[in-house]
């Protein structure tokens, strides 16, 4: 089994896309007009506008309600990242270490989900995400 995507599900598609495509500095594939997706070397980043729910199940999944998820970018230096995105989207946090290895910075997307950009700084958190 391979984790090929994550999808979030937006009351503003069109802000969200505009968001991730300025965090992640890759654009967006529109396959609808309330569909996208951010193809990043690991992974997808699926982004759904509201009434796609109903394609699924009605009310299986409401926008600006994730307490529980952050979205996590690996970047090869998380300090300048944040130098680059701290004045243009809102900050959760500034860089840090982390006590398993990692330095990361915190931002919130345009609907409340948590955004970490993190650079692993130690060899034994260098060597866990080598092979990834």
């Amino acid at each position: 089994m391979k984790l090929a995507s994550v999808r979030i599900i937006a009351s503003d598609i069109r802000a969200m896309v505009t968001f991730y495509e300025l965090v992640t500095g890759f654009r967006a594939d529109w396959l609808a007009p309330v569909f996208a997706e951010i193809v990043t070397p690991g992974a997808a980043l699926a982004i759904g506008s509201a009434e796609t729910v109903a394609l699924f199940k009605e009310g299986s999944a409401e926008p600006r309600a994730n307490r529980t998820a952050i979205l996590e970018f690996m970047v090869s230096n998380v300090d300048a990242e944040f130098a680059r995105l701290k004045d243009q989207i809102a900050v959760v946090h500034e860089p840090k270490d982390l006590p398993w290895g990692n330095r990361t910075a915190q931002f919130c997307d345009p609907e409340g989900t948590r955004v970490a950009l993190y650079t692993p700084v130690t060899d034994a958190a260098r060597q866990r995400f080598a092979g990834r």
